[in-house]
């Protein structure tokens, strides 16, 4: 149990409904000060209402919101020191740049010179100086997706919230924000807490995250643990690409980029688990190619290997071939006998 300003946020048994449909099913969560906290998990799986639940957008119908310790639960989104950036971004049109990042600041009464001063602050951490007579829509998606960002960081908030912010955006794109949003938040020292279905987004970007599944959290740790560890079945493929085998009875997980195509004479195979089988299908990927495997013991297995020296003909003609397999014992992750989620959270 957390004591009083443990924890920058805290849901405690939090339960949200709408009409018969569960959005948010008794879900318990610390998230840490100055944490980039990733909620991942499919459409309708809860992540969304919980963090409209933290801003106050929503009201649980059962358990209770803490911001620093402090219940917040029955307070307006206004009385809570969060702020929001939304996918579609919310900036008014007919104002400009400065004007829509200093929006908050006007409604709170701070002088005229003060927030000058702080939207330029703003803007600037978000790199975009001098850009405060523009309008909205003159600005590029990227762009007014800085001056959503500004905005919300204008009133130095002490959580900011991210609903799929970057969802809008072409993909190099995306990753520029993605590596900006990082480095802003080391500068600002404030805690994030971002939700997406990316996985990979939420691999990359996060100290830690949780995968929702149906209302429910089914795992929270770091990107790495979670990756090579999942709690059960439904991680594992969610949260990349994995390969699940049932051996002896045991069902296990292996990733992609683990297994091994072995030669006939490859001696690297000592100490390997091997199996043959048969390349049922061949994607070529540039980077890497992916095979799909039928394996002779039953099961299929996604290889991922790096196009060091094969060209696209030559990966494309291993399909139909026989091949040999394996993986190191240790990169074979067992999974949990029953098939019921385990909701494992660590804290």
């Amino acid at each position: 149990m957390a004591h009083v300003g443990d924890s920058a946020v805290r849901l405690d048994g939090a339960r949200k409904t709408y009409g018969d449909v569960v959005a948010v099913d008794r879900v318990d969560l610390e998230i840490r000060p100055d944490e980039f906290f990733t909620m991942l998990g499919p459409s309708g799986s809860g992540k969304t209402t919980c963090l409209r639940l933290i801003a106050g957008f929503e009201r649980p119908d059962e358990g209770r919101v803490e911001l620093d310790g402090r219940d917040v639960t029955e307070l307006p989104p206004y009385a809570r020191d969060v702020n929001t950036v939304f996918q579609d971004y919310a900036l008014f049109p007919h104002m400009t740049v400065g004007e829509n990042v200093e929006y908050g600041l006007r409604i709170a009464k701070v002088a005229k010179e003060e927030r000058r001063r702080r939207a330029g602050e703003a803007l600037e951490m978000v790199r975009l100086s001098g850009y405060e007579t523009r309008r909205p829509g003159q600005l590029s998606g990227g762009q007014r997706q800085r001056v959503a960002l500004a905005r919300a960081l204008v009133n130095r908030p002490k959580v900011l919230l991210l609903d799929e912010p970057l969802g809008a955006l072409d993909l190099k794109l995306r990753q520029e924000m993605q590596h900006e949003l990082r480095t802003i938040r080391g500068e600002v020292g404030i805690t994030f807490i971002y939700v997406t279905h990316d996985q990979e987004e939420a691999l990359t970007m996060s100290d830690r995250l949780a995968v929702f599944k149906d209302g429910r959290i089914e795992q929270v740790g770091v990107p790495a643990d979670v990756y090579e560890h999942p709690a059960n079945e439904f991680v594992a493929g969610f949260v990349g690409v994995s390969n699940v085998l049932e051996r002896d009875g045991s069902r296990y997980t292996v990733r992609p980029e683990k297994v091994r195509m072995l030669d006939s004479s490859d001696r690297a195979a000592d100490g390997l688990h091997v199996e043959e089988g048969l390349i049922r299908d061949v994607s070529y990927a540039g980077m890497v190619t992916r095979f799909l495997v039928d394996l002779d013991r039953g099961g299929e297995l996604q290889v991922v290997r790096q196009n060091l020296e094969m060209s696209s003909q030559e990966a494309l003609e291993q399909r139909g071939r026989r091949v040999r397999v394996g993986w190191q014992r240790d990169h074979a992750y067992a999974l949990p006998d029953s098939h019921e989620p385990t909701h494992e959270e660590e804290q």
